[in-house]
């Protein structure tokens, strides 16, 4: 149930459903209430009547014409979807399909065609069976819903120019991984978690896999629940961001237990799929900020602003992690008993990742060199003991005297 949740969040379809269904029951609703106002003898001044002809008229000029701009609409989606794909990385593609403002478009247009069909359905001329009937009040609302549909068509295309700019792209991308690092590395202590060391496991055993696929999600609160109600300790081996197929272990439950159920509840805690996303997994979040200025740097593209604008926004995040408390490295109940191990990755693994990931690729580029050891020297101010050593080493490396000039 929760992939499946995820899985709409990031889809098209979802909302233009759910809207869908609501343009269906508010255009049954008003053609309701105007039957009933015919019936009573009730007239609304400001609202004219319409003839029969005029009525199916008004309602099959709005309902073709948003259902060709909602064709168009996906048309220009999915061509921003292919050029975002083999520009900036196919692994950006989700943000475009995350993106409400998108989803809520095509939903809008969509919903405006079904309104103004079923209204349609209604509309009775004299001549037909059972009367006239003409829902005045439910066409002159599909007018104002048309109107509004032209505000929404203006705000689509400046969105979808503004969405295709790379600095846009950078900072939706940066936002998923400060997310990521405050789900990950919270501020306040979590008054039933510790940073402690592991207490050590007595013969555990695996609970494995039925499927393949990435760990997107781990219900960690759900774990805990479980673990406290066996009595027992649960060892999370497949964080999120790893990859597992059938048989592999999931979690090392110790002291060992067989029981079906258990292993059921175990499984139904872990949300697999076809792909990485950054909700909890941080060091795809930062992967995806460093493809960016990866690919920026390719002999293709040979734009080396595009990874210091990378680095400039992967320094807020940065700082931001090495101001916060370290990671939980254990669940406690509410007895302070470590119910649940967990293992988020280092601070410096994540250091590490970024910078061997544009320096790799832009020693070449004076501008990317600079912008790196900028960052290094940024982060040595707010790191710890540790990760000083590291940021030294980098910052050595990247002072060479053979880097061009």
């Amino acid at each position: 149930m929760r992939s499946f949740l995820l899985q709409t969040r990031e889809s098209l379809w979802f909302l233009p459903a759910l809207f869908g269904i609501g343009a269906v029951i508010l255009a049954q609703a008003l053609v309701l209430l105007d039957q009933a106002l015919l019936d009573g003898g009730i007239r609304i001044g400001f609202v004219d009547a319409l003839s029969a002809s005029a009525a199916r008229s008004i309602l099959t000029i709005i309902g073709t014409s948003m259902l060709t701009v909602a064709g168009t609409s996906f048309s220009i989606t999915i061509s921003v979807l292919a050029t975002t794909s083999s520009t900036y990385g196919p692994r950006l593609v989700r943000n475009f399909m995350a993106d409400r403002a998108n989803q809520t478009v095509l939903a809008v247009f969509t919903s405006t065609f079904l309104y103004a069909l079923v209204v349609l359905l209604s509309v009775r001329s004299e001549t037909d069976a059972g009367g006239g009937f003409v829902p005045t009040m439910s066409i002159y609302v599909s007018v104002a819903i048309g109107v509004l549909d032209v505000a929404v068509l203006v705000f689509f295309i400046h969105h979808i120019a503004d969405s295709v700019q790379i600095t846009t792209l950078q900072h939706r991308v940066q936002a998923d991984l400060l997310r990521a690092i405050a789900h990950v590395y919270p501020n306040k202590a979590d008054a039933r978690g510790n940073r402690g060391s592991h207490p050590l496991l007595t013969d555990p055993a695996p609970v494995t896999a039925e499927t393949d696929g990435y760990v997107q999600q781990v219900d960690l609160a759900q774990l805990r629940r479980i673990a406290e109600n066996a009595d027992v300790i649960i060892d999370v081996v497949a964080m999120p961001g790893a990859y597992v197929v059938a048989g592999d272990c999931f979690v090392r439950v110790s002291p060992p237990t067989h029981e079906p159920a258990f292993g059921k509840s175990v499984r139904a805690s872990f949300s697999l799929g076809t792909a990485r996303t950054p909700l909890q997994d941080v060091r795809f979040a930062l992967q995806q900020l460093v493809e960016v200025a990866v690919r920026g740097l390719a002999s293709g593209a040979n734009d080396p602003y595009t990874a210091v604008t990378a680095l400039d926004l992967a320094a807020t995040a940065l700082v931001d992690l090495l101001n916060r408390p370290t990671a939980l490295t254990a669940l406690t109940d509410t007895d302070d008993t470590v119910r649940v191990l967990v293992h988020w990755p280092e601070a410096d693994d994540l250091i590490s990742d970024v910078f061997t990931g544009v320096t790799t690729y832009g020693l070449d580029h004076p501008l990317v060199v600079d912008a790196a050891r900028g960052l290094a020297e940024r982060l040595l101010v707010v790191a710890g003991p540790g990760t000083t050593e590291l940021l030294r080493a980098i910052i050595t490396g990247l002072s060479r005297p053979s880097l061009p000039t």
